[in-house]
C-alpha cells in the first residue's frame, strides 16, 4: 500500500475512534477527492455522517461504498443502522441480514437485526432476544447490546433483568445517555420513581441538548407521589426555556387565508396511528369529522402498520410519514401544506415531535389526549380539556391556555371482543374482590397504604393487580412485600398479567383507581364492563381523569377528595352487595347512554372548539 495512503487512513481512523466525527467526515471527504475509487473514504464518510445523525447522507455514502466492496459486513451493518434511524426498518433488516450472510457472527449486524425485529413486532421478541444474545456471545464488551436487550426485556415486563442489563451497559460506558434513560424507564415501571428520576437526570446531564431525554424525565415526574403540581410545572417551564423559547426568533408570520368560516386544514401529529389506546378515542373523532368543514392530514411518526393503521388511512385525506424528517424539514412541510390548526397527540410520550411545534409551523397549535398534561411549550396555544380535569384555578399549571369542552374530553369505542358484563362475582365468591389494571409506576407508597386500609377494614376481601409490570414472580413478590408491611397477607393478593383483561374485569367487583396520577383508558373499560371504581381527585389534569370518567356517567358519588374519604367510599360500596349487584346490572346501559358513547356529539364539540380557535386567530392579525 502507498505509504501516504496508509498514513491518511490511519489518521482518519483515529479521528473516528476518538469520536471526532466532524473532523473524520471532513478528512474522509478530502480522501474521496484524492482517491475516488477507494472504498475507504466512502465507508468512513458514511459512518461519520451516521454518528452525526445525518442519516440520509450516511446512506448515500454507504451505498457508494457497496459499489466498491459488496463483501464488507461492516458497510452493510452501518447502512442498516442509517436506514433504521430513518424509520425504514424492513430495508434495514435486509442490510443486516446481508451483513450476516457475509459474517454470521458480525456483532453490529446481530445487534441491528435485533432492533429491527423489536421495531417490527413484539411477536418477534424471542428472535430479537436471540440476536442480542448471539452478539454478546461474540463480544461481551458492547454496552449498546446490553442496552438494547434491556429495552426489549422492559417491553416484555421482565423489569428486574432489564435493570441489571442497563447497569451492565453503564459499567462499560458510564456516559451512555440512552442506557441511563432506559434504566429510568425500567425503574419507573417498577414503581421506583425516585431512582428512575435520578437515572433520567443523569441521562440529561450526559446529553443536555437532547429534548427526548428531557421529555423522558418530565414523563416520570408526573407520577411522583409527593411532589406538588407547582414543583412539577417548574420542570416543564425549564423544558420551554431550553427547547422552546430559542426558536421564537425564527418564527415566520403565517400567510393562511384569514376567512374565519372557510374550510380548515387540520393536521394531527402522532406516533400512534395504529394499535394503541388512543385509537379508542381518536378513531371515532376521525370517522365523524365533517369533510365539508375540515380537510384532515395525519403526520405519522409510526413505523410499520397494522389493521388500525389501515382504518386510519381510510379516514384521513392526506397521510404524511415523518420518521425521516428533521424538525426543520417537517415544520416546513406543515407550513407548505397550509395547515391551519396543528394538533399534538403525544405530549412527552415516545415519538413526540414537540420540536416541530416549537417552530410554530401553523397559525394555531393544540395539544390533546395523548399525554394528559401540559407540554410546557408556550408555542402551543391551547390545552384541550374539560372543566373536571382542569377546574378553574389550575391555569397557572399549564403553559398553554386551557380550552374547555363539555365533559368528557373524549369518547370511547369498545373493543369488539370485550363480551358481556356477567354477574357480580361477590354473589358466588362470598367476598368482595377489588381490582386494578394499572402499571407499576402508579402504585406508590400512598396507594399501597390506602388500599391496605381498605383490605384491613373489610376482612376476607381480595385485591387483583393485573398488568404487564407484574408478569414476573419477582415483581409479584416485591409488590406483595409492600402490602405485607401494612399487615396484608399474600393470599389476599392476586397479582399477575392477562391480555386482554376482560375476564379479569368480569372477576372484579370494584376497581380502585391510583393517585396522584389516575389511570386512563382502563377506568373507562372498567365502567363498560359493569365495574364501578373509586377515584381520588388530585393534581390537574392527570390526577382527575378518574373524576372525568365518573362525571360523564353521572356517578360523582364515587369521587373522593381525601385519602380517608377514598377508603370510606370503597368500604361503603363493598358493604352493600345488593346495591353493588344492581350497579353492575345497569352500569353498561348507563355507559352506553352517556357522552362516552356519543361519537357524533363529541366530534361536534371538538370541531366547534377548532372553529372558535380559528376565529380568534383571524381576529388577531398581529399574532404569528
Amino acid at each position: 500500500m502507498n505509504p501516504l495512503l496508509k498514513s491518511r487512513k490511519i489518521i482518519i481512523m483515529k479521528l473516528l475512534a476518538n469520536q471526532e466525527y466532524s473532523n473524520a467526515e471532513s478528512a474522509a471527504r478530502r480522501f474521496i477527492e484524492l482517491y475516488p475509487d477507494e472504498v475507504f473514504g466512502w465507508k468512513i464518510a458514511g459512518a461519520a455522517c451516521f454518528y452525526l445523525g445525518r442519516y440520509q447522507e450516511a446512506r448515500d455514502f454507504l451505498l457508494k461504498a457497496v459499489v466498491f466492496n459488496s463483501r464488507d459486513p461492516e458497510i452493510f451493518s452501518t447502512l442498516g443502522n442509517a436506514l433504521f434511524y430513518q424509520g425504514r426498518i424492513k430495508d434495514a433488516l435486509r442490510c443486516f441480514e446481508r451483513s450476516l450472510e457475509i459474517d454470521a457472527d458480525h456483532s453490529p449486524a446481530l445487534n441491528g437485526k435485533g432492533l429491527c425485529l423489536m421495531g417490527l413486532s413484539l411477536d418477534r421478541a424471542e428472535e430479537a432476544r436471540k440476536c442480542f444474545e448471539r452478539a454478546l456471545s461474540a463480544n461481551q464488551s458492547q454496552p449498546e447490546v446490553y442496552c438494547n436487550l434491556g429495552a426489549l426485556l422492559s417491553q416484555l415486563g421482565q423489569l428486574d433483568e432489564a435493570v441489571d442489563l442497563q447497569r451492565k451497559s453503564l459499567e462499560l460506558n458510564p456516559t451512555y445517555a440512552e442506557a441511563y434513560s432506559n434504566l429510568g424507564h425500567a425503574l419507573q415501571d417498577l414503581g421506583r420513581v425516585d431512582e428512575a428520576l435520578d437515572a433520567l437526570e443523569k441521562a440529561t446531564q450526559v446529553n443536555p441538548h437532547s429534548a427526548v431525554l428531557f421529555s423522558n424525565r418530565l414523563y416520570a415526574l408526573n407520577y411522583h407521589p409527593d411532589k406538588t403540581a407547582e414543583d412539577i410545572f417548574k420542570s416543564y417551564q425549564e423544558f420551554d426555556r431550553l427547547f422552546g423559547l430559542p426558536h421564537r426568533a425564527s418564527w415566520i408570520p403565517h400567510s393562511n387565508d384569514r376567512d374565519p368560516e372557510r374550510r380548515l386544514r387540520i393536521g394531527y401529529v402522532s406516533a400512534d396511528f395504529g394499535s394503541h389506546v388512543i385509537g379508542y378515542h381518536l378513531e371515532p373523532l376521525l370517522a365523524n369529522h365533517s369533510r365539508e368543514q375540515f380537510e384532515i392530514t395525519a403526520y405519522t411518526e409510526r413505523v410499520g402498520s397494522d389493521g388500525l393503521t389501515a382504518r386510519y388511512r381510510r379516514l384521513i385525506d392526506h397521510w404524511v410519514p415523518t420518521k425521516e424528517l428533521t424538525d426543520e424539514v417537517m415544520a416546513e412541510r406543515i407550513r407548505s401544506d397550509g395547515i391551519d390548526i396543528l394538533i399534538d397527540l403525544a405530549g412527552h410520550t415516545s415519538g413526540n415531535r414537540l420540536g416541530v411545534f416549537a417552530r410554530r409551523p401553523a397559525p394555531v397549535a393544540v395539544t390533546w389526549m395523548g399525554y394528559g398534561y401540559t407540554t410546557g411549550l408556550s408555542a402551543i396555544d391551547y390545552f384541550l380539556t374539560d372543566a373536571v380535569m382542569t377546574p378553574p384555578g389550575s391555569e397557572h399549571l399549564f403553559a398553554e391556555q386551557i380550552w374547555h369542552v363539555d365533559c368528557p374530553v373524549g369518547t370511547y369505542r369498545p373493543a369488539p371482543d370485550m363480551g358481556e358484563v356477567g354477574p357480580l362475582p361477590a354473589l358466588t365468591n362470598g367476598t368482595v374482590t377489588f381490582g386494578t389494571l394499572t402499571r407499576g409506576i402508579r402504585i406508590n407508597h400512598r396507594v399501597v397504604r390506602v388500599w391496605s386500609d381498605i383490605l384491613r377494614r373489610l376482612p376476607g376481601s381480595r385485591l387483583v393487580v393485573d398488568n404487564k409490570s407484574f408478569v414476573t414472580e419477582t415483581a409479584q413478590a416485591r409488590l406483595a412485600e409492600q402490602f405485607a408491611a401494612h399487615g396484608i397477607e399474600r393470599e389476599r393478593l392476586i397479582i399477575g398479567y392477562h391480555s386482554p383483561p376482560w375476564d379479569v374485569l368480569r372477576s372484579t367487583d370494584i376497581s380502585l383507581d391510583c393517585f396522584p396520577h389516575n389511570s386512563g383508558t382502563t377506568l373507562v373499560e372498567s365502567l363498560y364492563m359493569g365495574v364501578p371504581f373509586i377515584t381520588l381527585a388530585a393534581r390537574p389534569s392527570v390526577g382527575r381523569s378518574g373524576s372525568t370518567a365518573l362525571i360523564a356517567v353521572d356517578h360523582p358519588e364515587w369521587i373522593a377528595t381525601t385519602e380517608a374519604e377514598y377508603v370510606d367510599k370503597a368500604i361503603a360500596l363493598a358493604s352493600d352487595i345488593e346495591r353493588l349487584a344492581t350497579i353492575r346490572a345497569g352500569l353498561r346501559a348507563e355507559f352506553e347512554a352517556s357522552p362516552w358513547r356519543d361519537e357524533s356529539g363529541f366530534t361536534r364539540r371538538v370541531e366547534q372548539a377548532y372553529r372558535e380557535m380559528w376565529r380568534r386567530w383571524c381576529a388577531t392579525p398581529q399574532k404569528k
